[in-house]
């Protein structure tokens, strides 16, 4: 891994330079920039979907054999960055010259495992202001930092690895042949997508807060997604890092909305199916991506052609198109967390209620005797002794979180934790240097230390 980062580290800090020096000749800056993209993608390709590649083969009957590849972490995140580098060295940003401020910019340590992903011309400012003495450690900093942190860790050790055990065994079972009915499905996929949330945001958190304590600023990369009212408005939220660089770095060059609505769409079809690729070796992703790509068709077709056209109107219908958004999303995360197609299948007949519509005992006594007499009941678990009805009060606790209360970049927004500037909410739980909030983040923080489990992953360590 360590060999790995450097050896790439040492390519792109060279190649920018070569790319730097090219920018008098438009015709070999091109070729540079090009020569420099294909060897980050031919690094990226070959950890990542070597396997993936030879397993697809032998599936259609080949017979190659190789030896299998293991997934240096967080390649995904590093490569991006320096391909942005690279790409934004060639539109005009002039190379890094000093090694050990390039070195220190990818392996920036909150960041470099799960993200988010970083632009040279965000970070080299502050990463010189350091160097120059001009940005010194302070209380507000400390202060913030460890309160962002603080919040990101709750976020995956209390709430993302809690919630976890309700969708786990209902996606193994599906996993190992079985067909889990209505009830069982529709709680065990809003878990898995409080805890995707809760895992990554958390991540992010804690990226944002580590950096923070130093005096740097990293850009958000969660911005209450559960709350969008679209699927654009989805993905502006949601990884929002990844997100930019798929619009700059992938959309915007294969033509944008530069050559007609048609292409326009296959253009951000395109786009996502190859985020969806990104995000793993596996046809399941792939499928996730073609569904958002679908998704953001849909959705540019009805802005384009349906919705109101006052904003005042659209505003209006948002209860609305929030739960069909919400829907969408989580209707897709379903590929995305099966362990493969015919476990996805699985789980969208079970949420169909193709597989049964087995009500809970309990729910016997709550319908009149006529209508129960009609229904089947039966005692539900979802694993390990847990009952339906534990499932239920943690998802209902999740979604209130993500849908009620402010987001934890919304509660410490006057201080600017994260690289955006958000209006600072004048609420009276907005965070503030204080001994009461001082107290409530050491308790958050206490409950978080005593929740930690042995076997605790983060979910995209993966991608």
């Amino acid at each position: 891994m360590t060999a790995l980062l450097l050896a790439s580290i040492a390519l792109n800090y060279g190649g920018g330079l070569i790319v730097d020096h090219a920018r008098r000749n438009q015709s070999y800056l091109r070729f540079k920039t090009g020569v420099m993209v294909v060897a980050n993608l031919m690094l990226l390709g070959y950890f990542k979907y070597a396997n993936f590649f030879v397993d697809t083969v032998n599936q259609l009957g080949g017979h190659l054999d190789v030896m299998s590849i293991v997934l240096p972490m967080g390649i995904s995140f590093f490569t991006f960055t320096q391909i942005a580098y690279i790409v934004d060295v060639s539109k005009g940003n002039r190379g890094e010259q000093n090694f050990v401020r390039y070195l220190l910019f990818v392996t920036w340590f909150p960041h470099l495992v799960a993200g988010p992903v970083l632009h040279h011309k965000q970070m080299m400012p502050q990463f010189r202001s350091m160097a120059q003495g001009t940005m010194r450690l302070n209380s507000e900093m400390i202060s913030v930092g460890l309160s962002m942190f603080a919040m990101g860790l709750f976020k995956k050790v209390v709430l993302a690895d809690n919630i976890a055990i309700f969708a786990n065994p209902v996606f193994d079972a599906a996993a190992n042949g079985k067909s889990p009915m209505m009830a069982e499905a529709w709680v065990a996929l809003l878990a898995y997508s409080l805890q995707l949330y809760f895992d990554f945001s958390g991540y992010s958190d804690m990226a944002i807060g580590l950096s923070r304590i130093f005096g740097v600023r990293l850009p958000l990369n969660f911005d209450s997604p559960y709350k969008a009212t679209s699927i654009v408005d989805f993905w502006r939220r949601w990884h929002m890092t990844l997100s930019s660089f798929l619009r700059d770095y992938l959309y915007i060059p294969l033509g944008g909305n530069r050559n007609g609505e048609a292409r326009r769409y296959v253009n951000l079809f395109l786009t996502m199916l190859l985020g969806g690729l990104w995000h793993g070796a596996s046809w399941n992703f792939v499928i996730w991506g073609a569904l958002h790509g679908m998704y953001l068709i849909i959705n540019n077709l009805w802005a384009r052609y349906v919705a109101p056209s006052s904003s005042d109107s659209s505003v209006r219908w948002n209860w609305i198109y929030a739960p069909l958004t919400f829907f969408a999303v989580v209707m897709a995360w379903v590929p995305f967390r099966a362990a493969d197609f015919s476990a996805a299948m699985s789980m969208w007949s079970g949420l169909l209620g193709l597989n049964g519509v087995a009500l809970p005992v309990r729910f016997a006594a709550w319908l009149p005797a006529t209508l129960a007499n009609e229904i089947h009941f039966q005692q539900i678990y979802i694993g390990d002794g847990l009952s339906y009805a534990e499932a239920v009060l943690s998802v209902l606790g999740g979604l209130l979180c993500v849908w009620l209360f402010p987001n934890s970049q919304q509660w410490l927004a006057r201080y600017n934790p994260a690289w955006e500037k958000v209006k600072a909410p004048m609420a009276w739980w907005s965070w503030r240097p204080s001994r009461g909030y001082a107290f409530l983040m050491a308790m958050v923080l206490a409950m978080s230390i005593l929740a930690f489990k042995k076997n605790s992953p983060f979910l995209y360590f993966q991608f």
